[in-house]
């Protein structure tokens, strides 16, 4: 991943001050922080968050910070196909150490329930 996270089709980007290797910005931000943030995401139609629903395909962060999130959604048509990816992009940029991040949309492989962690499967009783 590079410095210039430019948006493209479906996905949604921001930038923050960069982070420094000297110490004088945030740490690098880890895989578990950042997925943490993005379990605080939830489908307002599934009480499950986005990652347990196994939404989340992706997670790439570059040395400088720079975040790359791939998701998909439950479906095509799913209501909710802007304002997911906007949430997750404002989940991850409040981790520390984040300085951009990008978020797409993608569709192969398809989701279907299999992607659900055991605890979303459980959660819905869809067991």
């Amino acid at each position: 991943m590079n410095d210039d996270v430019s948006p493209r089709d479906g996905a949604a980007s921001a930038t923050h001050a960069p982070w420094s290797p000297d110490g004088s910005a945030e740490p690098r931000p880890t895989e578990d922080t950042l997925i943490a943030a993005i379990a605080t995401v939830y489908d307002p139609e599934i009480p499950v968050n986005i990652y347990e629903l196994g939404l989340i395909y992706a997670v790439e962060i570059s040395n400088d910070g720079a975040v790359k999130v791939e998701m998909t959604l439950t479906a095509p048509a799913c209501p909710s196909a802007q304002e997911l990816p906007e949430q997750v992009q404002h989940a991850v940029m409040a981790v520390p150490g984040v300085t951009s991040c990008e978020v797409e949309t993608v569709w192969d492989p398809p989701w279907d329930m299999t992607r659900m962690s055991e605890e979303a499967r459980l959660q819905l009783n869809m067991f």
